[in-house]
């Protein structure tokens, strides 16, 4: 009889496991459902752009550290010559503004990407000025 309680019981138990699995299971549907329906099937714009920018952050962390120690002085170049789209925006917000404090932000903007992109090839260069041999 104690063994029939026993067996009735963790029969018992695992149909309540499989439930709690199969509601498990539809939470994260049913919670993005809801989501949807309380923003009427729209996401905010700026939340977007945080979430692509936080994914960014994290893909470019992993990628910089799994990269070998001889490889990051290329790895810097390339990044640096990659961000030189952010000098095309910054043309394209001087060029296209209609406000003279857009055309103003632009500027500012232009002049810090192109210190940024022209520092980090002077740092790479320097870096790259260490590997050379010195003549004697």
């Amino acid at each position: 009889m104690a063994n029939e309680l026993l067996d009735k019981a963790l029969t018992d138990l695992e149909r309540a496991v499989e439930a709690v699995k199969t509601a498990a299971e539809y939470v994260p549907d049913a919670a993005g459902a809801v989501a949807h329906g309380a923003t009427g099937g729209a996401i905010d714009p700026f939340v977007f752009r945080l979430a692509i920018f936080v994914l960014a952050i994290f893909v470019g962390y992993y990628v910089v550290w799994s990269v070998t120690p001889a490889l990051h002085t290329p790895l810097m170049a390339v990044t640096n010559a990659i961000s030189s789209v952010i000098v095309v925006g910054a043309l394209l917000a001087v060029g296209i503004s209609a406000s003279g404090l857009a055309t103003g932000f632009g500027f500012v903007a232009l002049v810090l990407a192109s210190v940024n992109i022209f520092g980090g090839f002077l740092v790479t260069q320097r870096m790259l000025a260490m590997y050379k041999k010195k003549e004697k």
